[in-house]
């Protein structure tokens, strides 16, 4: 008698990629869903910057979108977020390539520019709460949403320190 469960065992290790998806493909040739899973998790894209109009310097503030779960760092209405917030930024491989605001960590950045993803990314570790645990997301971090500012000088009152990125390896 045949055991055709080891067979087919065999037959989807024989088709399963020897590397991951992140290892082999540029952000030109993932699908939605390898897309959408390279997210971190981090919510730093989702919190204000603002730009030197002289040096062109990016600063990040502690100021979250207001659709950002602080808890999460997740968008609490993803699907719906361009109607809520305008000025959204929906994220592609060529808006990856052209703004210089993504974080050094960011797995889209990583990934184009040929490195691999860090310990704590999701699909390295296969868990949503190691870019938590390791202090990159902004969990903790955020001290006010956009919506509760009057005008835009408040958000000077809200500038990041310049973070190490001793944790990122």
């Amino acid at each position: 008698m045949q055991n055709s469960g080891r067979g087919v065992a065999v037959d989807v290790l024989q088709r399963m990629p020897k590397e991951p998806f992140w290892k082999t493909k540029t952000l030109d040739e993932l699908n939605r869903s390898e897309w959408e899973s390279l997210c971190d998790g981090c919510g730093r894209c989702c919190l204000h910057k603002l730009e030197d109009e002289d040096t062109e310097e990016i600063y990040f503030t502690t100021v979250a979108c207001t659709l950002l779960d602080a808890g999460t760092c997740q968008c609490s209405d993803y699907v719906h977020r361009k109607k809520k917030v305008p000025d959204c930024v929906f994220l592609t491989p060529e808006i990856v390539r052209e703004v210089d605001w993504l974080p050094d960590t960011c797995g889209y950045r990583l990934i184009d520019e040929g490195k691999d993803l860090y310990w704590w990314h999701p699909l390295v570790s296969g868990s949503v709460d190691t870019v938590h645990e390791a202090g990159i997301s902004v969990r903790g971090k955020i001290t006010a949403y956009d919506h509760d500012l009057k005008t835009d000088e408040d958000y000077f009152d809200h500038m990041m320190m310049a973070e190490s990125s001793s944790s990122e390896n």
